[in-house]
């Protein structure tokens, strides 16, 4: 188990963690949120032992092996492979060993060890986990200065998996992925053998791969049980259960002020007045845990244009000689929400380049609007920011003519305030610089938005911004991202660019997902298949029963499912002497959850297995 015990520590004198406590039983999956500068990175920093903690104490079980990514793998001439072999430094040791050790006990000792590791499969499961973060096979035998930072990146990631250590600690790990490395790893995740503890503002990611949450908020953390929505409605129903007492107290407050300013002056009653004064100093101030404000992203509007803004007949596009993608023919409108899926390398950010003009056809014929404007935001857009420079200084440059004060509002729009307009890029947050970039995409009201991994660096709150103002947004998108949340709420189309092609995806996220780690799973064998025997009175009668049952578990559920809420959402269970008890119903709401979506899963099952049954 992690104990973090009363664990106290500061940054250049502010305090990020001031008597904070938590344990993480051995084996679970947790992940870690909270308000951007809160000291998430911080703390996996003291868990490592890179700082030193002013006070408390950090334990692990003695000889646990903690892991994390390193910022970069060096670009050196070792390959892929053999790069992520050596992240195993007790599998590397004892094979060099077993070539140089001559003494009989120890050569035993180093096969066992060998053999309880697993060290002979070592080369399969790494080219598994390097194709499973989107490296193809003859890739995986190149050099790793053949690739850039981002995709050295993924072989640190797959250097640390593959070493597999007793607590995996992974900090925004989706930031460097595409959305099929996003899927791979969540699916990796739930099947991982030890404790991972994971920093992320991936909603999907925190609600399929962890089974708890670590809150980090006014110096403390607070582990609840269950994925982030769970965690999400019990923060809500905290809140407004906080809230309610918060206008109780006010109220309370009220009415003895006024009785104190109505009798202060009166010598027969200036004792009680002096009573409720007393009183009022006692009423405890309630602080509601305000989470950070949606600092809305504000789109200028396009004019609307004649459809199709867009058109390609039999377009193709590439590089030199070499064609990416080919026989492409499609529409696309003002009010068109698309997606683009597809593996890494299949084509979706030359496809992007190509509808924003930054790459020009190789053939075929491609028709946009006369006054078709195009926004585009990529990450290396992010990168190329004049970082010795301010804000108010790159919206000058583009808008020269603007009053200072409309700057000011462009920025305040997107998110950054005074403080932030006048401070040098280079010493902005990574999710300040996406704001900047954003604006710059937007500034001159496109008809057509290109986003490429547009919540990199982006927390919770910003991401559901996002979401609102591309809901608002009258002009098209067009979407690639990593973020299944986003991908859910934002987009109405899906392209699917593989092998060369773009062609309509017309199933949904979730059909995608599955069709992908279906396609990562292991071959099975080919079995008979069974004779279709068809179903008697009595199976018929057997599946009917299993299906009212099946209801019957649902519906109780749904009903205990409510009466929790209910409780969750009385404001006594948040006073100090019961967060005890707190916890406890907390606990109970989850497995009831995690009860209910079983229980539904099981229903639907018995309900496919009588329509196939029924003539």
């Amino acid at each position: 188990m992690l104990r973090i015990n009363d664990i106290t520590y500061a940054v250049e004198g502010r305090t990020l963690f001031e008597g904070a406590s938590a344990s993480i039983p051995e084996g679970h999956k947790v992940g870690v949120v909270g308000r951007n500068g809160t000291g998430k990175t911080t703390l996996f920093r003291l868990i490592r032992g890179e700082l030193v903690l002013e006070g408390g104490s950090i334990t692990l079980p003695a000889r646990a092996r903690i892991g994390g990514v390193r910022q970069e793998v060096p670009s050196s001439e070792v390959s892929l492979l053999d790069t992520v072999l050596e992240a195993d430094t007790e599998r590397a040791t004892l094979l060099a060993d077993a070539d140089t050790v001559t003494d009989a006990t120890r050569i035993a000792e180093i096969q066992t060890r060998l053999a309880d590791i697993d060290a002979w499969s070592g080369e399969a499961r790494a080219t598994q986990l390097l194709r499973g973060l989107g490296f193809t096979q003859a890739e995986i035998a190149m050099p790793c200065s053949a690739f850039s930072g981002g995709w050295r990146m993924r072989v640190a990631l797959a250097g640390v998996l593959f070493s597999r250590p007793d607590v995996l600690l992974l900090d925004e790990p989706t930031n460097y992925l595409d959305l099929e490395g996003a899927l791979w790893l969540e699916n990796y995740l739930t099947r991982y053998p030890h404790t991972v503890i994971i920093i992320s503002h991936d909603r999907g990611l925190l609600n399929r791969s962890v089974g708890a949450i670590l809150h980090l908020e006014a110096k403390k953390l607070t582990l609840y049980t269950g994925n982030y929505d769970t965690f999400a409605r019990t923060k809500a129903a905290q809140q407004a259960a906080l809230e309610s007492q918060a206008k109780k107290t006010d109220a309370r407050r009220a009415h003895l002020q006024k009785f104190v300013d109505r009798f202060r002056a009166q010598a027969t009653k200036a004792k009680q007045a002096q009573s409720r004064i007393k009183m009022i100093e006692k009423l405890e101030t309630i602080q509601t845990p305000q989470e950070a404000a949606l600092r809305a992203f504000t789109f200028p509007e396009p004019e609307e244009l004649s459809p199709p803004i867009v058109n390609l007949e039999s377009a193709s596009v590439g590089y030199g000689d070499r064609t990416v993608l080919g026989k492409m023919t499609l529409r696309i409108d003002q009010d068109d929400r698309i997606a683009l899926l597809g593996r890494n390398g299949q084509g979706k950010s030359t496809l992007s380049k190509l509808l924003a003009d930054k790459l020009d056809p190789m053939g075929g014929r491609i028709t946009k609007a006369s006054k078709l404007r195009v926004g585009y935001f990529a990450q290396h857009q992010v990168d190329e920011l004049h970082i010795d420079e301010t804000p108010i200084d790159h919206i000058r440059r583009l808008r020269p003519d603007e009053a200072p004060a409309k700057h000011r509002a462009r920025l305040a729009g997107f998110g950054l305030g005074a403080d932030q307009a006048e401070t040098l890029v280079g010493k902005l947050s990574g999710g300040q610089k996406a704001r900047l970039s954003l604006l710059i995409a937007t500034i001159d009201a496109p008809h057509m938005l290109i986003l490429d991994e547009p919540t990199n660096h982006l927390d919770m709150e910003s991401r559901e911004a996002l979401v609102e103002a591309l809901t608002a947004y009258s002009g098209a998108v067009i979407l690639v991202s990593h973020d299944m949340h986003l991908l859910g709420l934002v987009a109405d189309r899906l392209w699917l660019v593989k092998d060369g092609r773009v062609q309509p995806f017309d199933d949904d996220l979730d059909a995608y997902r599955r069709m992908l780690l279906q396609s990562d799973a292991p071959p099975k064998k080919d079995k008979p298949k069974p004779q279709v025997r068809q179903a008697s009175r009595d199976d018929l009668l057997a599946l009917k029963s299993e299906v009212r049952k099946g209801e019957s578990r649902v519906e109780k559920l749904t009903e205990m499912r409510d009466k929790l809420a209910k409780k969750l959402a009385d404001p006594a269970l948040y006073e100090d002497a019961r967060l005890g008890e707190l916890e406890t119903w907390n606990r109970k709401y989850a497995e009831v959850m995690d009860g209910l979506e079983r229980a539904e899963g099981l229903w639907m099952a018995a309900l496919e297995k009588l329509e196939r049954a029924e003539p």
